[in-house]
């Protein structure tokens, strides 16, 4: 059965986070509360992790899985990034917006989009993920936590639990998430001098970027 891992939103217990980190190394996929909602995390370089997280959510190759990262120095390492775009992303994060970008030779070939060569990029503000992340020292590769069949996110980490039980190594429970997704943002189009596309609205103001819908 799943572990579950009860945190403090506010206090997080890093020995408790060190314990599923030590699940994600193992090659275990996490159900983790991010600050939109629930997502499955697995660590980015263990292809049967990733393999086992499309399966889960019931998708294939082409849809974007998202990196995790902790800060803008690790997400400039995954993504190529110019002076225009990197002022968007410092002005965006943290906070939930998730970026699509040109991929880098850091990320391996599978994890990019087959067609685009593009990444999803996410700088959560999520402070028990944020404590995740800092333990497990890397970028975790993620996806909403919609379970196949459905159209919303699972939400509460006991719902997730029962039911994922066989599916995942463990379970964070931080309290519920606001259950909305993340503005998602191609920021590809900036390289050529053109403006960003929204491509979801979502819980990130595109007036806090200074852009409009």
């Amino acid at each position: 059965m799943a572990q579950l891992f009860e945190i403090h939103p506010d206090n997080p217990q890093l020995r408790l986070l060190r314990r599923a980190a030590e699940l994600l190394a193992q090659g275990g996929v996490l159900a983790v509360p991010t600050d939109s909602s629930y997502a499955l995390a697995c660590h980015l370089d263990d292809k049967a992790a990733a393999d086992r997280l499309r399966r889960i959510r019931g998708v294939d190759e082409r849809h974007h899985l998202t990196l995790l990262c902790r800060d803008l120095s690790e997400l400039a390492s995954y993504a190529r990034v110019d002076n225009r775009q990197y002022r968007l992303l410092r002005a965006a994060t943290p906070g939930p917006y998730t970026f699509i970008l040109e991929a880098s030779k850091e990320v391996p070939r599978r994890l990019s989009h087959p067609s685009r060569k593009t990444i999803g990029l996410r700088l959560p503000a999520h402070k028990t993920l944020q404590a995740l992340l800092e333990q497990h020292g890397a970028p975790l590769l993620a996806t909403t936590l919609i379970l196949p069949g459905q159209s919303q996110a699972l939400n509460g980490a006991q719902p997730i639990r029962e039911a994922l039980e066989h599916e995942v190594a463990g379970v964070i429970d931080a309290g519920a998430c606001p259950l909305e997704p993340t503005t998602v943002l191609d920021l590809v189009p900036m390289g050529r001098g053109e403006p960003p596309v929204l491509v979801r609205q979502g819980r990130g103001e595109l007036a806090a970027l200074g852009l409009s819908g």
